[in-house]
């Protein structure tokens, strides 16, 4: 898809536009940020307009670093007077443009999702201020739905205006597929990822750090005692807390990686093992030697279902893109509705996020019922790993025929 972005012409002092495309927003400067929306919503071919008075430097080292840092390579246009509201100027540029491309303004800040699914539309309906799909041509009018789709975003034009938009990509840097719990979470992260995006700590440290505060929580859970236990429980709410904001930095300031994606995973897993690990001591002061024989069950099934969806992660997405898992997952389930274990797994699959689970583990710790918690997660990850199993022999059992068979490098890597 053809993505065209135009840069204004400012009458009286050239660099100050170039001070305008390269204030930061949420650490990413203006017109890179505009580039790397595009880019994520499928632009494979930016063309930039810019004025002839719009001196080299900048224009070259944006481009530059376009290039070094991101392997996109863009088209510059150098026009004297262009007006995307005057049929002239795109008469001249035609000869350069797709018969359908993508407009965006150079200050609009917006997220990919919003610039998805536009309705295609001729050069007079289009409003040049916000995105669009424009055709060159005339599009059939009847074709146009009454109500059509707007990309949502901020027009940067103050500093009051950075500071809105930064609001606006911190609140939609959330996922199609989070639930009330997981928003209620985010909404509570905001301002710390706000406050993150300018600064230089990346998302895999936000992560190390959500993983530090789980070491403390098991050690508060480890002491047994009911205050400590509450203690554990608020760190662990702390903890999840972070999981949700390494994921929202990482796509605030465009860091997504596949490596990001399975550490965060990874990061999931050893943090349920010392929530559980540190139960298990708490609850042996108290209780005795049961509550070891029940942790060490407990054990075994959180290893176990690790290992399982991290193999099903690997068959269910390609190695570049592991973020894709759970909506892949989703799809499989809703198609195979008619079985009652599919469509009981994608009920019951709500309660097993950790976006969720933090909430649970804070209100049985708070209620005095962590015992009941220590049981139902006994039973939780035993079942995780048997239905991890079967979905992965009825859903993949083609792919892992055709595939090498699984050997001891298999599960070293997957975990």
């Amino acid at each position: 898809m053809q993505t065209v972005i135009g840069l204004p012409k400012i009458a009286g002092n050239p660099n100050k536009l170039a001070e305008l495309i390269l204030q930061p927003v949420a650490g990413i400067p203006l017109l890179l940020r505009t580039v790397l929306t595009a880019s994520r919503a499928g632009a494979d071919d930016v063309v930039l307009i810019c004025p002839e008075s719009l001196t080299d430097e900048p224009v070259q080292r944006f481009l530059q670093e376009m290039r070094d840092k991101y392997g996109m390579q863009i088209k510059v246009l150098c026009v004297s007077n262009f007006d995307p509201r005057a049929s002239s100027s795109w008469t001249e540029l035609k000869p350069e443009l797709n018969d359908q491309f993508l407009w965006i303004p150079w200050n609009w800040v917006t997220t990919k999702q919003f610039l998805t699914n536009l309705p295609l539309l001729d050069m007079d309906s289009v409003d040049w201020a916000r995105p669009a799909c424009v055709a060159m041509h005339e599009v059939n009018r009847d074709a146009i739905s009454s109500f059509l789709l707007r990309a949502e975003g901020i027009a940067v034009t103050s500093p009051k205006s950075i500071a809105r938009a930064e609001r606006f990509l911190v609140a939609h840097s959330g996922k199609v597929l989070d639930g009330v719990h997981t928003s209620f979470n985010r909404r509570l992260c905001r301002p710390f990822v706000r406050w993150l995006s300018h600064t230089s700590i990346t998302p895999n440290a936000v992560t190390f750090g959500g993983v530090l505060v789980s070491v403390l929580s098991a050690l508060a859970f480890a002491h047994g005692s009911y205050w400590y236990s509450l203690l554990g429980g608020v760190l662990f709410y702390i903890a999840g807390l972070f999981d949700e904001m390494d994921g929202m930095l990482a796509r605030v300031k465009f860091a997504e990686s596949p490596w990001g994606t399975w550490l965060e995973s990874l990061a999931d897993g050893v943090s349920y093992i010392l929530l559980f690990g540190g139960i298990t001591i708490g609850l042996y002061r108290r209780y005795g030697r049961i509550a070891i024989w029940i942790g060490v069950a407990l054990l075994i099934g959180a290893v176990l279902a690790l290992v399982t969806t991290s193999l099903q992660r690997r068959l269910a997405t390609t190695a570049d893109r592991p973020s894709e898992y759970r909506g892949r997952i989703y799809q499989l389930l809703e198609k195979d509705s008619g079985n009652w274990i599919s469509r009981s797994a994608r009920q019951l699959e709500f309660f097993v996020r950790r976006g969720v689970l933090i909430h649970y583990v804070f209100l049985f710790t708070l209620i005095g019922a962590l015992p009941v918690l220590f049981c139902l997660a006994v039973l939780g990850s035993h079942l995780t790993w048997i239905l991890t199993l079967y979905f992965n022999r009825r859903f993949f059992t083609h792919s892992a025929r055709s595939g090498a068979t699984p050997n001891a490098s298999t599960f070293k890597e997957a975990l």
